[in-house]
């Protein structure tokens, strides 16, 4: 389970990305400000301090929706909320391409660590003891989310990265598959931790991270089974080449029916609804359904 528009709240649009906020934010946000008195001499500074973490985390986000464009895949959604946030990002099926987009959002808190690192230099030579404490806990919080994010644990950007890596090794299949066994695993010890430190929100946060894992485990399964079986003779990818496998594994939008739409012209043999696209088992893209076609050779 992951945040969607539903139930979240439109902030703004840039560079073609809208950015999304989850009503959820808003009652965590009032919890975490009102919950940590004390540490300021107004809460005010509490406040400012969770909008520095929105801040980061929105920067986070737009890491990945930007390097995702820039390797020519598609990147147009943002949503925040409590646990963090979730860029809905489709780079090209390269392993070096996934790599980018993902390895982009860390950049962006190793970037903020000098940035950070200064400003906390000035505040100590005039700035009140708020503002101090302010941007060094600022900073650590950077920190935080940069190391939490580097494990690899996969959904995570770390496990993320390390199927990247792996795709350039052992293909696409496999890399998937690994790094989603190896990201339950690490679920397992994050949720030792948790139960040990008695942190809700971390085991809440693992709750998600194994809930990813699983849906990797199966896209990775289901990946396996298609690779196996008998393709098309005549048709290929226009994106990855691949020739499309056989068998019923497109759904119709309409009537929800699976057909296999290269028998029937990309047509829907249960509603007639006609197909304009077709979408890729191998790489993930549509493409043109007539694009797909295979010219004969010239005689």
């Amino acid at each position: 389970m992951t945040p969607t528009r539903q139930g979240s709240f439109h902030l703004f649009r840039l560079a073609g990305i809208d950015l999304y906020l989850h009503w959820s934010w808003f009652l965590v946000a009032a919890y975490q400000v009102t919950s940590r008195n004390g540490e300021y001499t107004s809460p005010v500074w509490n406040a400012v301090e969770y909008l520095t973490l929105f801040v980061i985390v929105m920067m986070h986000e737009f890491g990945h929706a930007l390097a995702c464009r820039q390797v020519g895949g598609q990147a147009d959604l943002i949503v925040l909320w409590p646990l963090g946030g979730v860029a809905y990002v489709s780079p090209p099926p390269r392993p070096g391409a996934l790599l980018w987009s993902i390895a982009a959002g860390p950049l962006v808190n190793v970037l903020l660590v000098p940035v950070l690192s200064g400003l906390i230099a000035l505040a100590k030579a005039g700035g009140s003891p708020d503002v101090i404490e302010c941007v060094r806990a600022v900073w650590f919080i950077n920190v935080f989310l940069l190391v939490f994010n580097l494990l690899p644990i996969y959904p995570l950007d770390g496990g993320q990265i390390l199927r990247s890596l792996l795709w350039f090794v052992c293909g696409r299949t496999r890399s998937l598959l690994v790094a989603s066994v190896l990201g339950l695993v690490g679920a397992v010890g994050l949720l030792g931790v948790a139960v040990w430190s008695e942190s809700v929100w971390l085991g809440i946060l693992t709750v998600f991270i194994a809930l990813g894992c699983w849906r990797g485990l199966r896209s990775a399964q289901a990946l396996a089974l298609v690779l196996r079986l008998p393709r098309h003779t005549g048709f290929a990818c226009p994106v990855c080449h691949a020739a499309p496998p056989q068998g019923p594994l497109w759904q119709c939008g309409k009537c929800r029916q699976p057909f296999d739409t290269f028998i029937t012209g990309a047509v829907c043999p249960h509603c007639a609804e006609q197909f304009p696209a077709t979408g890729c088992t191998d790489c993930g893209q549509l493409s043109s359904s007539s694009a797909w076609l295979i010219a004969p050779p010239k005689l």
